[in-house]
């Protein structure tokens, strides 16, 4: 696989860019949680942070956020430092953790009232009640939300103070898919109207469908970024064929008798499967097919199909994203 290409250019004016980070570092005693990350998000854009768990993802946010202090490294939120003006800052962004616990006796109205009084300006309620659809829960008690319906919520309260840029930790988690859609439609009409996202995610989906750009962290460290396209284009693939071998014995085909068919362009076991990414489908299928011949072999769940954003994920850290 060839190197990732840089998109997302370093050289963006500072007018241009939402968020500037540079030689970013955070410890936890020997560990360290982010090792010295660059990256930018230009306005009017949606950035998708990815990685496994444990790749520093959410203590990135958090610093990104004001929640923690960077050891080492700049940090520019919408022009602005933590260390000028806090309370500037806050009152520009939105953010929505990961989770956020509500008064369970409040009703939706009251819940956004409250936080809406913590911002010196900011939206009309029905409208912010309307965008996330929950008019008809507008009066229902917090504790009598579904799960999909309390974190519209959680969104509807990140943008009450009108904010130029959404920090959005990994905010369709649990959901059903109708409710991530939902959800969804709440960020691109955000975007849509000049807003800049910062985007966590364990879908890979949700990732390829919001983000114009994206960011693949593992071990701290920055590992890929791009557009999703560009992302994918470095498998060098036409497909991605993926097989397992049925044998009454204890035979089957070594690493190396695959990697020699023509057109195999990378090797991964998955399980009791083989994935192969080819640059020449049907010509690896039918080396395939005569190799297991000659062997006295049987090929068992053959599939297909076009490079994903998910098998450039696995390639590069070894993982799916929902590993857990």
């Amino acid at each position: 696989m060839k190197e990732v290409s840089h998109s997302i250019e370093n050289t963006v004016e500072q007018g241009d860019a939402a968020v500037q980070v540079r030689g970013l570092v955070k410890r936890y005693g020997e560990l360290t949680a982010v090792d010295g990350i660059d990256f930018e998000v230009k306005r009017g854009t949606c950035l998708g942070v990815l990685g496994p768990n444990g790749a520093g993802k959410t203590t990135t946010i958090e610093i990104l956020e004001g929640l923690k202090t960077p050891d080492e490294g700049m940090v520019r939120i919408l022009g602005q430092s933590w260390d000028d003006d806090p309370r500037a800052i806050q009152e520009r962004i939105g953010v929505q953790l990961q989770e956020t616990d509500f008064q369970d006796k409040l009703k939706v109205f009251e819940m956004l009232r409250l936080f809406r009084s913590f911002y010196s300006k900011g939206a009309d309620l029905n409208d912010i009640i309307e965008l996330i659809g929950l008019t008809e829960k507008r009066n229902a008690f917090v504790k009598d939300l579904s799960g999909g319906q309390r974190q519209r919520l959680s969104v509807g309260c990140a943008l009450l103070n009108n904010p130029e840029m959404l920090f959005l930790d990994e905010p369709t988690t649990g959901l059903d898919p109708q409710a991530r859609r939902r959800v969804w439609e709440v960020i691109d009409t955000f975007k849509a109207e000049g807003g800049t996202v910062l985007l966590t995610t364990h879908y890979m989906e949700e990732a390829e469908r919001l983000a114009d750009d994206l960011l693949i962290l593992d071990h701290g460290r920055v590992i890929a970024r791009g557009s999703p396209a560009s992302i994918i284009a470095t498998l060098e693939a036409e497909s991605v064929v993926s097989f397992s071998i049925a044998s009454d014995g204890e035979a089957s085909l070594s690493d190396e008798e695959l990697q020699a068919l023509d057109g195999v362009q990378s090797l991964r076991h998955e399980g009791n499967g083989i994935v192969l990414s080819v640059t020449q489908t049907q010509s690896v299928i039918a080396g395939l097919f005569e190799l297991v011949k000659i062997r006295g072999l049987q090929v068992d769940n053959l599939h297909t199909h076009r490079p994903t954003l998910e098998d450039v994920f696995v390639s590069l850290t070894g993982k799916h994203l929902r590993d857990e």
